[in-house]
């Protein structure tokens, strides 16, 4: 079993994730096991981004049917994986934006994937705090200051951006 530590930093969360994901894909590990070592990785926000740069990247299909076993794990930590499941929807639809732009389709496709993976992610975890967290986001794309006008500022996202993360949103504003 992988072994998280208490107090994990970004980069050493990727690395436990990628070993988590390999052992599981590998079978040397149950879905159980792998969903214990998410759990462990979810309780902070380092642990967190280091699991989901990681998991809604892969090039494999693992990412794409979660099993039960995970989603259960992350609805666990439901303020942790609500902001970063929101964020990653918007920054991966902006991105696949910029790659098109400049003509980098290959890169356009991963950003779209993980768009999908998120979206994905989101409908079966069904947490609360995801909606409060898009609607406030929506607001804020929207020009509304408030909790995300900083996120939004300090990625420099421009108004076709906007516009595109306000439309996947869309689902979870409640209109």
């Amino acid at each position: 079993m992988v072994q998280v530590p208490e107090s994990i930093g970004f980069e050493q969360a990727i690395d436990q994730t990628q070993t988590l994901i390999s052992s599981h894909v590998n079978q040397e590990i149950t879905p159980q096991q792998f969903a214990q070592g998410v759990q462990k990785l979810v309780q902070s926000e380092n642990g967190a981004r280091g699991f989901f740069v990681t998991y809604l990247t892969l090039e494999h299909e693992l990412a794409d049917q979660p099993d039960q076993f995970l989603v259960n794990t992350l609805q666990n930590s439901p303020e942790i994986v609500s902001e970063l499941l929101v964020k990653n929807l918007v920054m991966s639809t902006a991105m696949a934006i910029t790659h098109r732009r400049n003509q980098d389709e290959v890169m356009a496709q991963g950003s779209d994937r993980v768009q999908r993976r998120t979206q994905g992610l989101i409908q079966l975890l069904n947490l609360p705090a995801i909606t409060t967290k898009a609607q406030e986001l929506y607001r804020n794309a929207a020009g509304t200051a408030g909790v995300y006008s900083e996120f939004l500022d300090r990625w420099g996202y421009d108004a076709e951006q906007k516009q595109a993360m306000q439309g996947v949103l869309q689902p979870w504003i409640g209109h």
